[in-house]
């Protein structure tokens, strides 16, 4: 059967317009972009007719004609050429709808019952609950793990789906079965979605300290002006040092990763940037930071990509502050966005970032100076669980890398923090 007959209007069978349309927008898609990226058609051709061959023999001859959904079978043949370049967690494919969530979380707002989750082990945890959300009146909590959602198990299922399947429409019900690991009990609550403005600037006082706890959720768009907002605050409080929280923190926009570090330093550059013929472009520090003198310690682990690892690596590379915690995700690339014609889009990989000291983390993350693992069944504690938390109850928290920050900027173990800041630089830099 010829490819031609699915695409224009040739001889031989035809898949009906909603099928001929969608496979259009693939080959289409596969043609042009690769086409305009300098590769040569008569390369790109054979590749393309052979995704046309399978389309054509499951449409004909595949026996369960109500499993054959074209729009599926797209969306997922991109994901595919997406998820065969490697660069897992960044370079992606969107849906309309993710590309309309997407929109609406740099814009600080989102639609979903408010809760911040990641993967711990192949389950669903649930960080916190956003202050205020529909997750918190219905009484979820910091641990617990999502099972279900809507009756499907989500055990083993990327972040991405799983968010997608919680958020949705503001006024409709999603219903969720949830195991509390402190009792052992699962439960099932139905919680309806809301429209939620996210706070991506956090901070309180350490309990019994003078000590600010400050925490970036993400790089969405404003936050710079929050950060100062949060720094003056903390600057007119007296404090005597900040523990930036930068963990769990996906990233965002990086305008404003440049932004937020530029608060903390006096000089230099925030992150270069290098594209594919290797030309290396400068981010250079903004003037003006309010906070380039307090001591200051940085908590990243695994959870921290894109822009918080460019802040990280940013503040390590000029010696402003440890980094205490565990490797980050090593995001590190600058993503160019290309429309698609159904109003999806395809984020992909163009430039790469380098530390100011030239060290690429794409793959490889940023190393702590302080290695500090939590233990297993131990979550992050934010600043916003911190409210009303008395000096005994805090210190009984088991967030071993909140500790080890608190103790570095009381002044303990400060030798040993230089040592191993060494250490790590040499693994970085040898790549060991």
């Amino acid at each position: 059967m010829e490819t031609d007959s699915f695409v224009h209007s040739g001889p031989g069978r035809k898949l009906p317009d909603v099928r001929r349309f969608i496979l259009t927008l693939i080959l289409g898609f596969l043609l042009g972009w690769l086409g305009s990226a300098g590769c040569a058609l008569s390369r790109t051709g054979k590749d393309t007719r052979l995704i046309a061959q399978a389309w054509s023999l499951i449409d004909e001859h595949y026996v369960d004609r109500g499993a054959i959904k074209p729009k599926a079978m797209t969306y997922d043949a991109i994901r595919a050429m997406v998820n065969s370049l490697g660069d897992t967690g960044h370079t992606t494919f969107l849906t309309p709808e993710m590309v309309k969530q997407l929109n609406n979380m740099e814009r600080g707002e989102f639609k979903g019952i408010g809760v911040e989750i990641h993967i711990k082990n192949g389950r669903v945890v649930i960080l916190a609950p956003i202050q205020g959300s529909p997750a918190q009146r219905a009484g979820l909590r910091s641990g617990d793990i999502i099972q279900k959602v809507a009756s499907q198990n989500i055990t083993g299922w990327p972040l991405s789906r799983v968010a997608e399947h919680i958020s949705g429409p503001a006024g409709t019900p999603v219903t969720l079965t949830v195991n509390d690991p402190h009792t052992g009990k699962t439960f099932t609550v139905t919680v309806v979605r809301a429209s939620i403005r996210i706070r991506d600037v956090t901070w309180e006082w350490v309990p019994g300290t003078k000590i600010a706890h400050l925490r970036l959720a993400g790089f969405g768009g404003g936050v710079t002006e929050e950060l100062r907002e949060a720094l003056g605050a903390i600057n007119s409080g007296g404090a005597k040092g900040i523990i930036l929280d930068l963990r769990d923190n996906p990233g965002g926009i990086l305008e404003q990763a440049v932004g937020v570090g530029s608060q903390f330093l006096k000089g230099g550059n925030v992150v270069l940037m290098k594209n594919a013929q290797g030309q290396i472009k400068p981010a250079p520090v903004e003037k003006g930071g309010i906070a380039t003198n307090i001591p200051l310690v940085v908590l990243i682990n695994e959870g921290s990509a894109s822009a918080a690892e460019i802040v990280a690596g940013a503040l390590k590379d000029a010696h402003r502050a440890p980094l205490v915690g565990e490797t980050t995700f090593g995001t590190g690339t600058v993503l160019g966005q290309f429309n698609l014609s159904d109003g999806s889009e395809l984020l992909l990989a163009i430039e790469e970032w380098l530390t100011p000291a030239g060290h690429s983390f794409w793959h490889k993350g940023i190393l702590p100076n302080v290695k500090v693992a939590l233990p297993d069944e131990a979550l992050p504690l934010f600043p916003s669980q911190e409210t009303g938390m008395t000096p005994r109850q805090f210190k009984a928290s088991n967030d071993t890398q909140l500790h080890r920050a608190l103790e570095i900027l009381r002044g303990q173990g400060g030798r040993e923090s230089a040592g191993n800041e060494e250490a790590v630089r040499s693994e970085t830099v040898h790549g060991r």
